[in-house]
């Protein structure tokens, strides 16, 4: 059990420097990330949470969602809209709306939509830096409601190997 007291007095003081974050995925300044057959928005950036974590407002169409992977952070879904399929550790479980899922650190995963309908669930990573990852392998575009970008084969090729390549230098690792 935790001593609240004495775990209390070794609070830091407040740093005035950080500031109060408001996301919404309709405000402009938000940044849109087109990824895995997805349109994801970065709400709270490790940026704004100094590391501790990030927010990301995932739109995942039918069809869409990453290949197996895993991570040595943890990674949790809360589901706002449809269903989406969960692959962990070699297991497969639908899960809809108003179901949050947590994928423990290191643990093999992916997640796909199979339901025949878009689906939407916010996902925080702790600690932050998939959402630097994303903004570093996807690619930018104007909204929420955007399409993906058009991509050549070569375009495709050249995503798959830089996600590679960035993989473990965000702790990822695809399998």
């Amino acid at each position: 059990m935790t001593d609240f007291n004495s775990a209390a007095a070794g609070i830091p003081d407040d740093d005035p420097t950080r500031t109060l974050t408001v996301a919404n995925p309709d405000d402009p300044a938000t940044t849109y990330i087109s990824l895995a057959g997805g349109n994801y928005a970065m709400l709270i950036t490790g940026k704004q949470t100094n590391g501790q974590y990030c927010l990301i407002d995932m739109r995942v169409p039918d069809g869409g969602g990453p290949p197996p992977h895993r991570h040595d952070f943890e990674e949790m879904f809360t589901l706002l809209e449809g269903e989406i399929e969960f692959t962990f550790r070699g297991e497969k479980r639908i899960v809809r709306a108003g179901s949050t899922v947590n994928i423990p650190a290191n643990a093999p995963h992916n997640f796909r939509n199979v339901s025949g309908a878009p689906a939407r669930m916010l996902c925080m990573c702790t600690p932050a830096a998939q959402d630097e990852y994303f903004m570093r392998v996807g690619d930018e575009v104007a909204s929420r409601d955007a399409p993906p970008p058009r991509l050549t084969d070569d375009e495709m090729a050249e995503r798959r190997q830089r996600a590679a390549e960035l993989a473990p230098v965000y702790r990822t690792e695809m399998l």
